[in-house]
């Protein structure tokens, strides 16, 4: 049933990735870790396969809309694929565990959370002619905005390396706020930023950890149908009122996260591996603990 479950919310993964351009990352780590039960540091490479694919996916009816800005993405996405790779090799040193990673997973989640909510609880101007919810592309507020768009790229990647999280939740107010980039061409944009950094992200994670591949792919599918679905519905909905009802789902996420580690982060020590946070169904029981594959696990 737990498998069943983990299944139904891939495709929900997908959907918000199709409609938001964000947000799948940060509830496949929690669903692969809490629901089907795969150790943190496994689960997270996973939910790099998982979300960067699906990602890929999911641009392909944004491409056919033109809602996709190339120069801009390859500028911002090449600082964040750096910062994905360095992420990722900072995860796989013995003295980062899978406690902390969660822990900074949920406090990333509440940083979205409120970016999310603040951002739509802002009164935006007169719609221009593209639709409502290009009105968020509000002039940016500094001279070298390009800067802070590679800068915050490096951070995003390094984010997405440490802990699985994919960015979308900063890099779509990055290119509409810094790159002037109107909100449906960011959302579009992301998705293609996201998928580098998976990649880059895998990469770094490459050998160091042993990957349920069959959990995977089954994942990466359904999670690819989801997210077209999303990139469908996309078009008929406000992307502003999704994103203040997703940032309240993400505190309470975050929340839950929190309260799984609570007692792990006092107690957890060389292991890495909270004991909260063992594997109910034992899917990758040594996951963490297998002598590493220089192929990955394949």
């Amino acid at each position: 049933m737990t498998v069943l479950l983990g299944y139904f919310l891939a495709v929900c993964i997908g959907i918000s990735l199709g409609l938001l351009g964000g947000g799948g990352s940060v509830l496949a780590l929690p669903v692969l870790v809490y629901v089907v039960g795969v150790a943190p540091k496994p689960a997270i490479a996973m939910t790099l396969v998982i979300v960067g694919s699906v990602s890929l996916i999911g641009l392909l009816p944004h491409a056919r809309r033109g809602n996709v800005d190339y120069k801009k993405g390859a500028i911002f996405g090449t600082a964040t694929m750096l910062g994905a790779y360095l992420g990722a090799r900072i995860a796989t040193l013995p003295w980062v565990t899978s406690t902390g990673q969660m822990l900074l997973f949920a406090i990333a989640m509440l940083a979205a959370a409120g970016l999310m909510i603040y951002r739509t609880s802002q009164t935006p101007p007169a719609a221009p002619a593209d639709g409502p919810d290009a009105a968020l592309a509000i002039p940016p507020v500094c001279q070298y905005c390009w800067l802070w768009l590679m800068t915050e790229g490096l951070g995003v990647g390094v984010l997405t390396g440490l802990v699985g999280v994919g960015g979308g939740f900063a890099i779509v107010p990055a290119l509409v706020l810094l790159g002037k980039v109107p909100m449906r061409q960011a959302i579009g944009t992301s998705l293609m930023i996201i998928a580098a950094n998976s990649v880059a992200g895998l990469l770094g994670y490459w050998g160091k950890v042993t990957l349920d591949w069959p959990l995977t792919v089954s994942f990466t599918f359904l999670a690819g149908v989801g997210t077209l679905i999303g990139g469908y519905l996309a078009q008929f909905v406000s992307t502003r009122q999704l994103q203040k009802g997703f940032g309240y789902f993400l505190l309470a996420i975050a929340t839950f996260v929190l309260l799984q580690n609570r007692h792990s982060f006092q107690t957890s020590h060389s292991s890495g591996v909270p004991s909260s946070l063992t594997p109910a169904s034992h899917r990758t029981p040594s996951a963490t603990h297998q002598a590493p594959h220089a192929n990955g696990g394949s």
